[in-house]
């Protein structure tokens, strides 16, 4: 799942800054190494947690970072850490590798997603601190996002021994209070299709500005041309889907993964923090 040692830190969008994106440079190739997958159509290969994946260099870097989809390895493509590879490289662990420190290598591994969801939290709470119609809730934004970021500050076996789940609901309740205050402006706003089963959909060119579609089955699904602007993604699988034409602009905490994970043009519209896919 790592990207190339010689990659540049990914473009900050607004309100984030590098901290929140991916640096596989500064990062020992944990997620290639930590995290399992099984052979299917994302991996070629079976791997184990803890063991790494064959394509991993001597340097950290992926050999076949280039030619991913091509050798049968879109899901490393659709992984995004949020910056966590590089915080518990550099920051929980100081600079030591797995390879060099192999005593310390479990915890690095039992570290890492934990981080992982952190980060990911953090990712979101960025946004809405940055979303105009939240001012009211600025405050309670700032307490939240300053907690996820003390623990994010914990040392390796603070990480490890982590129950994050309390602190995902909680953010999420009072993401889903921005939400309400981002879409309560849109004139006509899209109904709630939150948690819906819609894998396969037909809703090309559907009217869904302003709709929540939190934690939606969108697999497959598509929305070609489709108005999604200032639309809730939180947790949408957006796997296979044809977003050819689509306007995304101002969609409420839509990630690169589920981006990554669709089917695009040219002519789709993403948020200003997201970039266009290579593949699409």
């Amino acid at each position: 799942m790592s990207s190339q040692r010689n990659a540049p830190p990914a473009a900050a969008g607004p309100g984030r800054g590098p901290e929140l994106r991916a640096d596989c440079a500064s990062c020992f190739g944990l997620c290639c190494v930590a995290l399992p997958f099984t052979a299917s159509a994302d991996f070629a290969a079976d791997k184990r947690a803890g063991e790494p994946c064959g394509n991993l260099g001597e340097d950290f870097g992926c050999g076949i970072h280039g030619e991913l989809r091509e050798k049968g390895y879109p899901g490393c493509t659709v992984f995004d850490c949020f910056g966590a590879g590089q915080r518990v490289s550099r920051e929980t662990f100081g600079g030591r590798d797995w390879r060099g420190s192999p005593g310390e290598a479990r915890r690095m591994y039992a570290a890492f997603p934990v981080m992982r969801q952190l980060h990911e939290l953090l990712w979101y709470l960025t946004e809405a601190l940055g979303r105009p119609e939240a001012r009211r809730l600025r405050r309670e934004l700032r307490a939240a996002l300053n907690g996820i970021e003390r623990l994010a500050g914990g040392d390796a076996d603070a990480l490890a021994g982590l129950d994050v789940a309390p602190h995902r609901q909680e953010a999420g309740v009072l993401l889903g209070r921005v939400s309400e205050l981002v879409r309560g402006g849109v004139p006509g706003r899209g109904r709630d299709h939150r948690g819906a089963d819609l894998a396969g959909a037909r809703l090309g060119g559907a009217r869904l500005r302003g709709a929540t579609l939190r934690g939606a089955l969108l697999i497959g699904a598509d929305l070609s041309g489709a108005d999604l602007r200032t639309a809730d993604l939180l947790g949408a699988d957006l796997r296979g889907a044809d977003l050819g034409g689509a306007d995304l602009t101002g969609a409420l905490f839509l990630t690169q993964p589920q981006v990554t994970a669709a089917r695009g043009t040219s002519a789709t519209r993403l948020p200003a923090s997201l970039t266009r896919p290579p593949h699409w």
